[in-house]
Parts: C-alpha cells; sequence; structure tokens
C-alpha cells in the first residue's frame, strides 16, 4: 500500500486505468501488482524467473518484456533488487508524461546518473522528489517527458512514510522475539545466520490477528495427530512457503 500512496501523494495522480508496468514478481513486486490491480490499473509484470513468471500468469497479469511496453505504459515500478533494470534506452523511448519509480533496492535499479547526463535532456524540479525529465525531439525541439520519483531512491519512503504502523508492528515483532529467543538459548546458536524458528514466526502472526478481528479455528488432537503437528502449531515445515 506504500507504493500507491507515495505515488498518490507524489503525482496526485488517478491510477485505475493507466497501464503500470511491475519489473519483478518476487515477494515485493507481487505486493506492488496486487495493490495496483486493487486501483484498477492494468498491470505489466516483466520477470527473468520461469517460476515467478507463471505465478504471474496464473494469477491473470501480461508477462512480457520492457522493451514491449515502452509507447503504451504510463507507469514504472522496479522492485527486484538488480542493477540497470530501467536503462537510459527505456527512459527515452517511454511514453510522453510516464512516472518512473524504484522500491526495490537502490537507485541504481535505474540509470539515473545516464538520465541526468542525457545530451539536451531538460531537468525541471516539480516539487521535492518529484523531477521532470524533457528529452530532445530529433529536430531539437521538446520531446517526450518522463517524470521521476525520489530520484530513483525509494518512492514509499521518499515520497511518503514507509510502511504502514501495522506492518511495521509485525516487523518488530519479529525482531523482539528473535532477541529474546537469542538471549534465552544462547547457549544453543552459533555464530551464523538463522531463520526465525517456524513457532515464533506464527507467535508474530498471531499476536496481530485480534487487532483486525480474527479467530483461528483450532484442532482437535485426533486432527493434528492425523497430519502430525502439535494442536498449537508450528503447522507448516520451515520450507514452506505461503
Amino acid at each position: 500500500e506504500s507504493l500507491a500512496d507515495g505515488l498518490k501523494r507524489a503525482m496526485d495522480v488517478m491510477l485505475a486505468g493507466k497501464v503500470a508496468v511491475v519489473c519483478g514478481y518476487g515477494d515485493v513486486g507481487k505486493g506492488c501488482a496486487a495493490s495496483l490491480r486493487a486501483y484498477g490499473a492494468r498491470v505489466i509484470v516483466t520477470e527473468i524467473d520461469p517460476i515467478c513468471a507463471l505465478q504471474a500468469a496464473m494469477e491473470g497479469y501480461e508477462v512480457n518484456t520492457i522493451e514491449s511496453t515502452l509507447g503504451r505504459a504510463d507507469l514504472y515500478v522496479t522492485t527486484t533488487g538488480n542493477k540497470d533494470i530501467i536503462r537510459i534506452e527505456h527512459l527515452s523511448a517511454m511514453k510522453d508524461q510516464a512516472i518512473v519509480c524504484n522500491i526495490g533496492h537502490f537507485d541504481n535499479e535505474i540509470q539515473v546518473d545516464a538520465l541526468v547526463a542525457f545530451p539536451g535532456v531538460q531537468h525541471v524540479n516539480i516539487k521535492p522528489q518529484v523531477d521532470k525529465y524533457i528529452f530532445p525531439a530529433s529536430d531539437g525541439s521538446a520531446g517526450n517527458a518522463i517524470f521521476l520519483l525520489a530520484e530513483g531512491r525509494l518512492v514509499n519512503l521518499g515520497c511518503a512514510t514507509g510502511h504502514p504502523s501495522f506492518v511495521m508492528s509485525n516487523s518488530f515483532a519479529n525482531q523482539t522475539l528473535a532477541q529474546i529467543d537469542l538471549w534465552a538459548n544462547k547457549d544453543s546458536y552459533e555464530k551464523k545466520v538463522y531463520l526465525l524458528p517456524k513457532h515464533l514466526d506464527e507467535e508474530v502472526a498471531r499476536l496481530h490477528l485480534e487487532k483486525i478481528g480474527v479467530k483461528l479455528t483450532t484442532l482437535t488432537q485426533e486432527q493434528a495427530d492425523y497430519i502430525g503437528v502439535p494442536v498449537e502449531g508450528p503447522f507448516k515445515p520451515d520450507h514452506y512457503r505461503y
């Protein structure tokens, strides 16, 4: 939701009906695509991973390349954690008034340096964290323009206030329970990185259910024995992907 929040605050734009390209369909990309679709955007996904691409297609998204969207997409969002996802040749060929932003990691997901240094490009700062770049046309006049948000850095932090408090509550609960467990069981842990134990992961979720009015069903002992789990959990193996 913080992606849409950043877009709304920065551009005051209606997302319904817009063609939005989400670069990457990992955990971040999945959330961005779902959020944009909920606003009525027509979402296209780009992917390198055949499994993630299949997931996106099975969710009903068009899966295509960035190159195929140039000239028709209104919004581009990078979510990959990789570099050079949107390159200068993409930026210069985008539809006029296209919005470009990043919610993946650093500003090198978009070739911002190449954009700033592009010969003849005009830069107009609209307001803090919103910059308009106007490319020169072949005859030297003003050509198509794009809007870059948060200088290519994280748009939900640069143009909004980051994650909502409920999301951060889950994150901080994760960290708190992890630290308590590390302290209480410090002699059983080696000096390496561990995944949060499944029973603590489930406890974090459990602690947040009452707030949103969720009531859990409880297994009978016979049901628990039948599927080989404790009545109180954990209910899934460590490798389970939700």
